[in-house]
């Protein structure tokens, strides 16, 4: 039987991603992966771009979910493959592996054209009000 959480308990947790929260992460950062990026987010990485960039979210409002609000532009640096995963840390390069995302639909990406994230939710399902 899995348990769910409490509303609160679930903003309170998606805030630490914005840095409002004492146990704030300082920073997120994105890495794009072609497959799962497995459990410690480093299987199938992206070749066409191996940067991490920074991640801002919207509050959530007290809602257990929270929004996007902004995600630099990658630039493919030569290769031709389908982004289908992101995964999250806590520094550009190296740092702690925070999760990853399946993204909702397969990004087919070509060598020297960017690509361009401009929504995305994290959400926690909490248990009934």
């Amino acid at each position: 039987m899995t348990r769910g959480i409490a509303v609160a308990t679930a903003s309170a947790e998606l805030e630490r991603f914005r840095g409002s929260a004492a146990s704030a992460f300082s920073a997120v950062f994105a890495q794009l992966h072609t497959a799962d990026p497995g459990a410690a987010g480093t299987t199938a990485i992206s070749v066409g771009s191996t940067t991490r960039n920074a991640v801002t979210w919207n509050s959530t409002g007290g809602t257990a979910t929270m929004t996007l609000a902004s995600l630099a532009a990658w630039t493919n640096g030569g290769t031709s493959e389908t982004i289908t995963d992101l995964s999250l840390w806590t520094l550009s390069s190296g740092g702690v592996f925070i999760g990853s995302v399946q993204l909702s639909v397969a990004l087919p990406w070509v060598s020297t054209n960017t690509l361009t994230i401009t929504t995305l939710t994290a959400s926690r399902t909490p248990i009934a009000a």
